[in-house]
């Protein structure tokens, strides 16, 4: 539905989802105290814009276009700049320098960069006291228990920067290894899921109308049943839906009723990427951070 504010809303009695807004600024506050708000990014490549505001920011990943320090540096002081209480990110495919399973970047750095970059302060920028202190958690195949709020509920994170092979870029896995690599996603603990990629069938058709999802990942989802699921990767995919799990599909204890799906690229591209004043800027209309208020 849309509203006098401009705003393209999709609402339950648990969520409610800002989708497409006039004004990162103009949007209203949760519903009550006891919701919590998710501002979701993705796919940011350095780029900076105007973020609602929220107790909790989520980034899926491409932070930056090629991993160097100098793209990092940017990316970090914007993030670290925004009043979110929390803010949690994983790495994507093009954050190469992030990417030290079985020494990656070493062998194929050649590819993008005259010499390796130095990784000790790459990651002292995600880890590091300046990050501590700004609530930054880089999660990199890995569980976080947090607080939006004094008094408030616990939520839990699993971040994965993995994602289907795609040009030799990182964190890229072999299709037949994906049902390995997603049977670690932890089933009773999850509250909020960070994968880079999407699922296959979910905000994943590419302009060359390809489905670039994982299936594997499709699989497992109706045995995690996060509250949300944040994904990016497909820029063009930009979008989110409400999922209601039939009740008797599968017994998942600690699942939700409902699963937020979101992929939140602010990369514009696609057949929304142009509008009547030219090209759409990185976070810009059709693309904007997508809001998530969730009831605790």
């Amino acid at each position: 539905m849309e509203n006098h504010l401009g705003a393209v809303v999709l609402e339950s009695d648990t969520e409610v989802v800002y989708v497409e807004y006039d004004s990162p600024f103009q949007l209203p506050p949760p519903p009550s105290d006891e919701w919590t708000r998710f501002v979701c990014i993705s796919d940011t490549h350095s780029h900076t814009f105007d973020v609602p505001w929220g107790d909790v920011l989520i980034h899926s990943g491409d932070l930056t276009n090629t991993g160097t320090l100098k793209e990092f540096e940017k990316t970090m002081e914007w993030i670290r700049s925004l009043p979110h209480r929390t803010k949690v990110i994983i790495a994507g495919n093009h954050d190469l320098t992030l990417d030290r399973h079985d020494d990656w970047y070493e062998r194929n750095y050649q590819g993008w960069h005259m010499k390796p970059e130095n990784l000790k302060p790459i990651f002292e920028l995600l880890k590091g006291p300046k990050a501590t202190e700004a609530g930054i958690f880089y999660l990199q195949d890995e569980s976080h228990i947090f607080q939006a709020k004094d008094g408030g509920r616990a939520w839990s994170v699993y971040g994965s920067p993995w994602s289907p092979e795609f040009c030799d870029w990182a964190f890229n896995y072999d299709r037949r290894d994906g049902k390995r690599l997603i049977s670690q996603f932890p089933k009773t603990d999850i509250l909020q899921a960070l994968t880079h990629g999407p699922p296959l069938g979910i905000f994943d058709l590419t302009s060359s109308c390809i489905r670039a999802g994982c299936r594997d990942l499709t699989n497992r989802l109706p045995y995690l049943r996060p509250r949300i699921h944040l994904f990016g990767h497909i820029h063009e995919g930009h979008g989110a839906y409400v999922h209601e799990w039939s009740s008797g599909s599968t017994e998942t204890p600690d699942g939700g009723d409902r699963t937020v799906f979101v992929n939140a690229a602010n990369w514009p591209m696609g057949r929304h990427s142009w509008g009547p004043k030219g090209r759409t800027p990185f976070g810009g209309p059709g693309f904007r951070p997508i809001v998530v208020d969730l009831k605790d």
